[in-house]
């Protein structure tokens, strides 16, 4: 009979196999204790709710509210994306969460040769205000919650659904949401970019403007460091690399004579969540800390709604496996929990199935139960900051703050101009999978080419005038682009306008 303990699979982790490190590189203790822990750390653990927040944004957290439970979901035609958020809200889903095809993203109409075999593959297709309000029909704006992942074109898309909210007698002011809005996250990891950075930040600085007069309760950006962890930016890098692009953009609208704290409370955030529970914790509640610090002492923002870091949080998609795909259930409930111990204002837990297509609507459903069953039939919502006071966690935020910082100063030292120098068991059994329909191209197409046919095609075009006139001048961008809109101008047109007047983003090395 065999000694488990001897045998190598018996051994615990980290025995005689390779050195354990922790999230910021350092070598992970077997126990911690007090002197870990740093001596004033009495000083960053104030009460949730207060300053640097590192315990929380809010005093009494998930049991005041619960985080916000949304889907990422969008395929094929704006009805039957519709259908699937009928379905996830009666469900019990609390927020939507909309994902556009490649196209839309990119600024193209779907009858644009480069949308050719894309359209509502990624996400749902819209080309048009008519798009939208099939995307949002039967579903009232003012008892919603929209996050929007759309980037380069993310002011087009806002002002269409602002547009949609207007139709049903909503008040703008009354609209809930986020845009991600996050385009230097483009330039770095992803790649749906449109513009030169320049112009690009000018649309951001000119949303920010336009929503802290309109859209007061709708969070202009949400600065994405998924995206970079999904590319293999470790959790340290995930951190400085966000808070950088932040400050980018605060820098920017700053510049631009907006007063810091009438646009910054507006701002969110979005991470990734891994499975390495304690770490991810740790990461959250650090930058907290220290988006609190930037806030307060680099750019003198008085309000506090300014230094709170308030963040959207995804399941980690790069660790899904479509091998055995049933076991990212058991991933993403880890993930999950680690989110939600972290303090995490909303979170999208992904469905055991997509790293083989787009989530089917059971899969779905139940990444929507994962997050049900976390908040109604555990205990992580009954105290704010559970795992605070913890040696480990407080030594690894520690750890991950400082590491995160030095990283940060790097970037300020070397940044000049944003975006320039600076195991198998045989055969799997496949679940059934979501298939988009090909006839969804056609479809679309022919939809978008009635739309031209009927609109006021010369009212389009003095729309699109007036929008050339503004790029080429300093006004804010935002009022144009919505009478163009209004009056049925496309996506890609208005886009297309933009081209004209900032041209497009060509990466260094493609030139």
């Amino acid at each position: 009979m065999s000694d488990a303990g001897s045998s190598p699979a018996g051994r615990a982790p980290g025995e005689g196999g390779h050195a354990r490190t922790t999230a910021s590189g350092m070598p992970a203790k077997t126990v911690y204790r007090p002197d870990d822990v740093a001596a004033d750390y009495d000083r960053d653990l104030a009460d949730p709710g207060a300053f640097p927040y590192t315990r929380g944004v809010y005093p009494t957290m998930y049991r005041g509210r619960l985080w916000t439970m949304r889907q990422y979901a969008g395929f094929a035609s704006a009805a039957e994306s519709n259908r699937r958020y009928k379905y996830l809200l009666e469900q019990g889903q609390t927020g939507l969460s909309v994902a556009f095809d490649l196209p839309t993203q990119m600024g193209y109409d779907s009858d644009h040769p480069l949308a050719a075999g894309e359209v509502g593959k990624v996400g749902v297709a819209i080309d048009t205000l008519a798009d939208m309000r099939a995307l949002f029909e039967g579903i009232p704006l003012d008892h919603v919650s929209t996050s929007m992942t759309i980037n380069a074109p993310a002011a087009i898309l806002l002002l269409l659904y602002e547009l949609v909210a207007e139709e049903q007698g909503v008040d703008p002011a009354e609209l809930r949401g986020t845009i991600q809005n996050d385009v230097l996250k483009e330039y770095i990891a992803r790649g749906t970019y449109i513009f030169p950075p320049q112009p690009s930040l000018r649309l951001v600085t000119d949303t920010f403007a336009y929503c802290a007069a309109r859209l007061p309760r709708f969070h202009t950006i949400s600065v994405s460091g998924y995206h970079m962890a999904e590319a293999g930016a470790t959790p340290v890098q995930e951190v400085a690399f966000t808070l950088a692009d932040a400050v980018a953009y605060v820098q920017a609208a700053v510049d631009a004579g907006l007063d810091v704290d009438a646009f910054a409370p507006q701002l969110s955030f979005f991470f990734v969540a891994r499975a390495t529970l304690l770490a991810e914790v740790a990461k959250f509640r650090a930058a907290r800390r220290l988006w609190a610090r930037i806030m307060a002492r680099r750019f003198g923002a008085a309000e506090p709604k300014s230094h709170m870091l308030r963040f959207h949080t995804q399941t980690a998609g790069v660790q899904l496996t479509a091998q055995q795909a049933e076991l990212n259930l058991s991933r993403v409930t880890i993930q999950a929990l680690a989110a939600t111990l972290g303090g995490t204002q909303s979170l999208h837990a992904n469905a055991f199935d997509e790293a083989l297509a787009l989530p089917s609507e059971k899969a779905a459903r139940l990444a929507l139960r994962t997050q049900q069953v976390l908040a109604h039939e555990t205990d992580v919502a009954s105290s704010a900051d559970p795992l605070g006071g913890s040696w480990l966690v407080e030594a690894l935020t520690d750890e991950l703050e400082a590491a995160a910082s030095e990283e940060m100063a790097r970037i300020d030292e070397e940044q000049v101009v944003v975006g320039v120098n600076r195991y198998r068991i045989g055969e799997d059994v496949q679940p059934e999978l979501q298939r988009v329909d090909e006839a969804v191209l056609a479809a679309q197409v022919q939809h978008l080419q009635r739309v031209r046919a009927e609109r006021d095609q010369t009212a389009v075009d003095q729309a699109l005038a007036e929008l050339a006139t503004a790029a080429a001048g300093d006004a804010n961008l935002l009022p144009p682009m919505k009478t163009a809109l209004r009056h049925l101008a496309t996506v890609g047109e208005v886009c297309d306008t933009l081209r004209a007047a900032f041209g497009q983003h060509r990466p260094a090395d493609t030139l």
